[in-house]
């Protein structure tokens, strides 16, 4: 079997971001990762030089996303649910903890699930790490600040949210697998690293309609000229960090020495309008959707945008694609 991997031009920005971080000979677990995040992460981790096990139950992930690197010899895909106990059976140099729901309308459906795999799946990959040496990187959320007060929003900012409410398996759970992490850290040494991921995009996330995420839920109504539906009056705001831009910070905060114990954000600073994006939307489609206002979902934040200063410093990361470049990427390639 071969050894190469047919390189599309976001891999190709993606290695080349990742110039001076080095996985080559490294065995890596991926949970989660024939999810959206996770299939980046795997496909640019093998042009790396890394052997790398894809584990995933494909509860939100596809086995479409991973299917062209079957052939690869480094290559292994395992289907399992992290919640529950997996040993490698073999020597592993970092695990990358991505599996979990995280789709806005599976809070209602799925709490229990997202629950499990961020609390139980995360004490799994960390027993894993521990077991064999290995440094682990989780993926939180910038969810876990609730309604934010201080914009942009740095790490040190504490949280506002709302245990009882739809969201708080999500936001809670990965709050807890925070807590895991600098547990783990702290009393038996392990190389931790944090990264609380904002909102992203690009090819291979899912548009299915009960997984609720807003740009390809706007992409797919737009494209049928269908109402856009919007929650709320559509002035609350979000930031949107293109795939390629979000995979070389993760993998930045992976792989760079000396970053033990640190939680860093990871997405663009540039701050739009809910109804801001839908008209960059239509008007990229040249679509003639109208719009369709429903209620503001419980605890659903009115604004969302990270301070990056921390990234900057300690990754020297920098978004490079910009909202209208990213979607016009997602539209040339899925719609």
């Amino acid at each position: 079997m071969s050894t190469s991997i047919s390189k599309s031009e976001d891999i190709e920005i993606i290695l080349a971001g990742l110039n001076n971080v080095d996985f080559n000979g490294q065995t890596i677990l991926v949970t989660g990762g024939s999810g959206f995040l996770g299939s980046w992460m795997c496909e640019a981790l093998l042009n790396k030089g890394a052997e790398v096990i894809c584990l995933d139950n494909y509860a939100s992930g596809r086995p479409e996303n991973t299917n062209h690197l079957l052939d690869h010899p480094g290559f292994t895909r395992i289907v399992h649910d992290i919640s529950k106990p997996f040993d490698p059976k073999r020597q592993i140099n970092l695990v990358c903890h991505l599996a979990s729901r995280a789709g806005p309308l599976e809070f209602e459906h799925y709490p229990i699930q997202i629950l499990k795999s961020n609390t139980l799946g995360t004490m799994h990959s960390l027993g894993i790490a521990k077991k064999y040496g290995a440094r682990l990187l989780f993926t939180s959320t910038s969810e876990i600040y609730g309604e934010a007060t201080v914009f942009p929003t740095p790490e040190t900012y504490r949280g506002n949210v709302n245990t009882l409410g739809i969201r708080g398996c999500y936001d809670e759970a990965k709050r807890a697998g925070e807590a895991y992490c600098m547990a783990y850290h702290r009393q038996h040494g392990l190389d931790v690293r944090i990264v609380r991921i904002f909102n992203t995009y690009g090819p291979r996330m899912r548009s299915d309609g009960h997984y609720g995420r807003v740009i390809p839920r706007f992409l797919s109504q737009a494209k049928n000229n269908q109402p856009i539906t919007i929650f709320g009056d559509g002035t609350q705001t979000r930031s949107f960090c293109y795939v390629t831009d979000q995979i070389i910070g993760l993998l930045r905060l992976a792989g760079l020495p000396g970053l033990a114990g640190e939680v860093v954000n990871i997405g663009n600073p540039t701050e739009h309008t809910v109804i801001g994006l839908a008209n960059i939307i239509k008007n990229l489609l040249n679509s003639s959707s109208s719009f369709m206002y429903n209620p503001h979902p419980q605890d659903d934040p009115m604004r969302r945008f990270p301070d990056i200063s921390k990234a900057k410093k300690l990754l020297h990361f920098e978004p490079q694609i910009g909202l209208e470049k990213g979607l016009i990427r997602v539209i040339e390639g899925t719609y």
